[in-house]
Formats: structure tokens, sequence, C-alpha cells
């Protein structure tokens, strides 16, 4: 210990910092001692970590699954049924709809921005009569355990900060992750997982990149951080011994490590060495774990014609969705899918095809696999871009290659699960799928400063999804240089119609 440490001078925080990390270490060396227990994972414990009160209230949710699409997908094409579209197709966008909304620089110069209709049909689906592109067939089966929201809008305009502003309640890089925030303040349901993990689709394509910073934890401990995983050999990196070292060697490694993260604690009293051996912890447990949750050999033949035959390979969407399960029912809190590729500013037919192809069958084989599990009753879906898609066509218009631009004023997103007023439509636009409308017809100037029946802002997003979770989002903060952060900044508003 260090010579000039004075017990009578250590602040509370301190002393529960140090009587922490007592406790981790000797949870380390219980796992130590216990290393030739069955490989077999364990199921979900009580709740791990988390912060006193919360949740706030009786949750709906459990967990999150969330599918992020990335690129802004076109909701005209999905979603929003304009049959306008079609037949004012080629004529420009009046004036008075688009009033004096923003442009980007790729339509600016258009001399006209020529109306596009969509190159699909459109049916409705189940009891509730959603509308739905005959590219989503399966997902229009489960339309009755969905909540449409087909008036969402954002503040950016432009992929890196309308993504960053989606994930973290922000636009400028840095802030936590909303996967972060939900493990900070309710903490985990497993010891032997993380608490909050990242799916990406392998080789999603698409021009847009995705940061690890869109899952970090920003301001937050690091043990919040959302961990992700991979296809291959080795689905967490670093995890696995390296070639060589034996069981027995890691043990030492282990101890010796956490040793030195004693002395360093003592000599410094930095609340981080808690969460690093915290984390190693965790990696040793994971190296069993790990290995079980991510075998989808084990699982019968028509669990993969449920969820389509990509589901066999290790990495694409809809394996990343079978996964998704597997995890659920081990107890991970927050399972964040990011699938690429929905930019399509030109030959927008074919990559829609595309993308719905990869998408819609793994989507509905979760839907339902959740629900013939119990799990869907308190397992929050999320499905979503990071803003949607003009209705006029960038550049040239044909049927075979048109493309949208993008569009921030309004899209569509849905949710389905726990506490989600499922078989309904939140919200309306108007004819041209350009603006947000009232119940009469009349275009809405929403603000996020107050809360406006019919549209729903991120901001207002991220605080039902909190609330569903039994979490105000007001009180959900962290004081950070001077100040109390949250996700939702200083706005956002429940939207009670959201739910059930």
């Amino acid at each position: 210990m260090n010579e000039n440490y004075d017990p009578l001078a250590i602040t509370r925080r301190k002393f529960l910092t140090n009587s922490a990390f007592g406790i981790g270490s000797l949870g380390l060396m219980e796992l130590l001692a216990g290393a030739s227990a069955s490989s077999a994972a364990p199921a979900p414990s009580k709740r791990v970590g988390g912060l006193p009160g919360f949740p706030n209230f009786a949750p709906k949710a459990r967990r999150v699954i969330y599918l992020f699409q990335s690129g802004g997908p076109a909701s005209q094409d999905l979603y929003d049924y304009k049959p306008l579209l079609n037949q004012l197709e080629g004529k420009p966008l009046p004036d008075s709809v688009r009033g004096d909304q923003r442009l980007t620089g790729m339509s600016s110069h258009q001399a006209i921005l020529p109306l596009a209709g969509s190159a699909f049909k459109f049916a409705q689906y189940g009891k509730s009569g959603a509308w739905l592109s005959e590219l989503l067939p399966n997902i229009g089966k489960m339309s009755d355990e969905i909540c449409f929201i087909k008036t969402m809008w954002t503040d950016a305009i432009n992929h890196d900060p309308a993504i960053t502003f989606m994930q973290t309640g922000a636009q400028i890089a840095g802030r936590p992750s909303m996967g972060s925030w939900v493990t900070y303040g309710l903490g985990s349901d497993t010891d032997d997982l993380p608490a909050f993990v990242v799916l990406v689709t392998v080789g999603g394509g698409g021009d847009q990149p995705l940061y690890a910073r869109l899952w970090g934890n920003g301001f937050l401990d690091s043990r919040f951080q959302g961990i992700q995983f991979r296809s291959g050999k080795e689905p967490v990196l670093y995890l696995t011994n390296p070639d060589g070292l034996s069981a027995r060697g890691r043990q030492d490694e282990l101890a010796a490590i956490n040793q030195l993260n004693q002395l360093q604690f003592h000599s410094q009293m930095d609340p981080e060495i808690v969460s690093r051996i915290a984390q190693y912890e965790m990696a040793y447990r994971m190296q069993t774990s790990v290995p079980d949750v991510t075998d989808l050999s084990k699982e019968p033949e028509s669990v993969f014609e449920l969820y389509g035959a990509d589901s066999r390979k290790p990495g694409t969407f809809a394996a990343n969705c079978l996964l998704t399960r597997r995890l659920c029912e081990k107890g991970v809190r927050f399972i964040q899918l990011y699938h690429q590729g929905w930019d399509h500013h030109s030959d927008l037919p074919a990559g829609m095809r595309r993308q719905c192809a990869q998408t819609d069958k793994p989507i509905a084989g979760l839907l339902t696999d959740l629900k013939q599990r119990g799990l869907l009753d308190d397992t929050l879906v999320i499905w979503g871009g990071e803003f949607g898609r003009t209705s006029y066509c960038q550049g040239e218009l044909t049927r075979t290659n048109y493309g949208r631009d993008h569009h921030p004023r309004c899209f569509t997103m849905w949710l389905a699960g726990a506490g989600v007023n499922a078989g309904t439509t939140y919200g309306q636009t108007d004819p041209y799928g350009y603006n947000i409308v009232d119940a009469h017809g009349a275009v809405m100037n929403p603000t996020k400063d107050d809360f406006f029946p019919g549209a729903v802002h991120v901001h207002d997003l991220q605080a039902t999804i909190m609330h569903l979770l039994g979490i105000d989002h007001k009180r959900l903060t962290y004081r950070f240089q001077g100040r109390d952060f949250r996700l939702t900044d200083v706005y956002g508003h429940v939207v009670p119609n959201l739910m059930a």
C-alpha cells in the first residue's frame, strides 16, 4: 500500500469503490477456483448491477432488440402507401408542399424535383389492415403484432449526425449509446454474458460506415459499452487463450493481474480499476458462455426454415436474428443489430429488392420465434433507420432506376412486443408523403420543445422506449463536466398512444 495513503482521509465515494473492488477480487478468485466446473451455460441469474431505485416503476419490457437499418429506408416503398405519387409521377413537387424545408447538396441544384411513385405494389395485412409493400410479405403477416409510427422526424439531414443522433441522442460524437444508458440504469439479467451485445451484418455494403462509438459508453464507465459479437472462430476478439497457454497458466496470469490492479487501486483510488477487474471476470466467464450461445448447430431444422436459408451462414442478417433470440434466452438486456445498405440515391428498385430479400423473412421469423417461446411478452423490438427519403426523385427519373434523397421531416419506424399498442398505426403524412399532418389533414410543424400529438421526434421515441423499460427518462442522468446529462438531452415526451 502507498505509504502516503491515509485511511482517515478516505471519502464516501472512495470507500464504496474500494469495497466494490474487494468484492470483485473475491469474485475473480472464486472463478479461478471453479475453472474446472461444467461448461454448460447457466440460466439467467437475478439482476447484476444497475442503479438504486431503477426501474422507477413496473416495466413492460425486460429487454430490447433494436434492428437498426443504416442508410435511411424509403418509407414510400415499404410502409407509407402513397398512390398519388404514382398518379403525378414526373410532375414537380409543389412549392407549397416543400415550403422552406432544406435540401441536401445532392439535389438542391436540380431545376425540378420530379415526384417518384413506388415501383412496388402495396396490400393490406392482418386485422389492422396495415398497408405494406409487396417486398415485405412476411413482416406483413406479423403486422398485428406491430405498432407502425408513420410520423417520425429528426433534426439531422446527413447520415453521420443522424445515425449518431438516433443512437446517442446527440448529433455530436462522444455521448453514451442508448444500450449503454439502459444497462447503466438497469444492469444485467446475466453474469455470464455482456448486458449489451452488438451484431453487424457481414458484407452489408452501403456507402455509410458504422463506428464502434455508435455503441460506445461515452462518458459512462467502460463496462457499459456494447460488446460486438463477430462471425467466425473468435466471436469476441482477444477472448480465447493464445496458442501454447494452458488453462492453469491463464489462471496464474489473471491472479497476477489482479494483484497488480489491487496495488494500483490503493495508490490511485481510480474507480475505472474496479471496472477493469470486473471486465477480466466477465471475459473469463465468457470463454465458456460465448461459444455456447453462438453455436447455432444445436438448433432444429424447423428453426432454420423459420429464419430463412441465410440463417445457416454466420454473420448474415438472418443468422444474427437467430443468434439474437438465443441471446434473449440467456438474459442479455440490450441487443443491437446493424444492417447497412439502405442508402438508395439511385437504383432504388434493385436495391430495395436486395435489402428486403435479406431482412423480411428473418425479422418475421424472429418475431414469430419470440412469440412462440413467450419472449415477445417482455421483449421490445424496434425497427428503423436514421431518417426517411424524399418523395421526389434525385437525378433522372425512370421506372427501373430512380432514387430518393435524404428526408428528415417524416419517416416510418415500428415497435413490437412488450407493452406496445400492437396492430395500430400512429400518425399520418400528407398525400405526397412529405409532411406530417394532423387528424384534419393540416400540415404540422412540430418542434421538439413541446409534445405534438401525432408526431414523434427522436427524443420522444427514446423517452417512450425508456418508459416501457420502467425508466423515467428525466431521472436517468449522469453528471459529467459539471452538468447532468441524459439520453434525451433536455427534450423528449413519452407518447402514450404507442403503448398498450
